[in-house]
């Protein structure tokens, strides 16, 4: 069973999913922060792959794309870096980036090399439903890979039920309609589109990802949803730090505390 139907089978709630981008703070820090991430309880990794222009994203996750892309990294490397990590993490790890790089490497060769050295599910987010499902959708069931959609407060219900019906794995909740980064509140308007979302009785789990920092907002979004996903938040940590491990574990653990 793929380690993400796994993980939603057996847990239903708090489930946590931490991003970073590979390849920041340093070129070869992917692997241990993924050990240290798994180490401190969260439940899935998201791997972001640097690219030149993520436009969804907010300055903290923008400037740690360019940092990584100055060291050196691409997909090519990442692959090599992942090659033997399911010795030591036992989570489901996704890769999450934009389509351009995913294409110039090869769709097929991409969606082989994921399988082969344990990636579980992918997030594209400027990938269209339609040519995911006219171009890409076998090749992603041909290599186990669950492929996650988004959703935002103006996606539409009809919109909604079919990115639900096309999807396996889980729904990623935007929480507002910004780019991403840290915020401190979460407001009524964002809780309102929770419970709207979670009162339409989707098929697949939700997690709730865009300004999501700590433990108060992760509890907040876990409360309308099946858990929640931090990523700018954890970049600053990354870019703070000391000392990696140590610094991952308290954060991590404040969190769920």
């Amino acid at each position: 069973m793929n380690r993400i139907d796994k993980l939603f089978k057996q847990k239903k709630e708090r489930i946590l999913s931490i991003y970073f981008t590979a390849g920041f703070p340093q070129l070869g820090d992917t692997v241990a922060i993924m050990e240290a991430i798994a180490a401190a309880g969260a439940d899935i990794i998201e791997i972001g792959v640097p690219y030149s222009d993520p436009i969804a994203d907010g300055p903290t996750i923008q400037e740690s794309n360019n940092q990584a892309l100055k060291n050196g990294m691409t997909l090519k490397v990442l692959f090599e870096q992942l090659k033997g990590f399911r010795e030591t993490v036992h989570i489901p790890v996704i890769l999450m980036g934009y389509l351009n790089p995913v294409v110039q490497y090869g769709m097929e060769a991409f969606c082989k090399t994921c399988k082969e050295v344990g990636i579980d599910g992918l997030i594209l987010p400027d990938l269209p439903m339609q040519q995911y499902l006219t171009e890409y959708k076998h090749t992603f069931d041909a290599y186990d890979l669950r492929n996650t959609f988004l959703i935002s407060p103006q996606t539409s219900e009809a919109r909604i039920r079919e990115i639900d019906q096309q999807t396996d794995g889980f729904i990623y909740m935007v929480s507002s309609a910004s780019i991403t980064g840290a915020k401190k509140e979460v407001s009524p308007e964002q809780i309102a589109y929770f419970e709207r979302v979670k009162a339409m009785n989707l098929k697949n789990p939700r997690l709730i990802g865009f300004g999501i920092s700590d433990r108060y907002s992760f509890q907040t979004a876990a409360a309308h949803s099946h858990g929640a996903i931090i990523g700018s938040a954890f970049i600053n940590v990354l870019r703070e730090s000391t000392n990696l491990k140590e610094d991952i574990q308290e954060y991590i653990q404040g969190i769920l505390s």
